[in-house]
This record gives C-alpha cells, structure tokens and sequence, in this order.
C-alpha cells in the first residue's frame, strides 16, 4: 500500500525548499510518496533539477498561475 506525505513550501525560498525536500525524501519508506506544493519560476525550476539529479520520478499533479503541486516517488 502507498502511504502518502505532504509536504507545503510555498513561499519558501530556494534553497531551502531543496533541503527540506531532500529531507523528507530520506525519512520516506521504501512505497511511501511525497506530494508537494511550491512556488512557480525559480523554486519549481531548483526543485525540479535537484529532484532530477537525484533520481526521483517526478510527476505533476495541478498547476495554476501561483504554485505547482508535484508527486515525488523515491525510487532508491
């Protein structure tokens, strides 16, 4: 079963938003996923790259004119 975690960072600037991520990202189980909402431009685009560099599958869930919302699944 897939247990969900989300994590909020609009609003938080990069790249901290980054770090947090990374965090999350190493307390998650193995089949756990993270959602997570931040900022368009420069947060989404840091975001997006480190996630990449990382490995992670990373697909988009909602998008509007302020924020992007992402899930995020660790695949190591």
């Amino acid at each position: 079963m897939n247990s969900l975690k989300h994590l909020d960072l609009k609003s938080v600037p990069c790249p901290l938003n980054v770090v947090k991520i990374k965090l999350a990202l190493e307390k998650l189980s193995k089949n756990e996923q993270l959602i997570v909402e931040l900022d368009k431009g420069e947060p989404e685009e840091m975001v997006l790259k480190s996630l990449k560099e990382m490995g992670c599958l990373v697909k988009q869930i909602k998008e509007n004119k302020q924020f992007i919302k992402i899930k995020v699944l660790n695949e190591n």
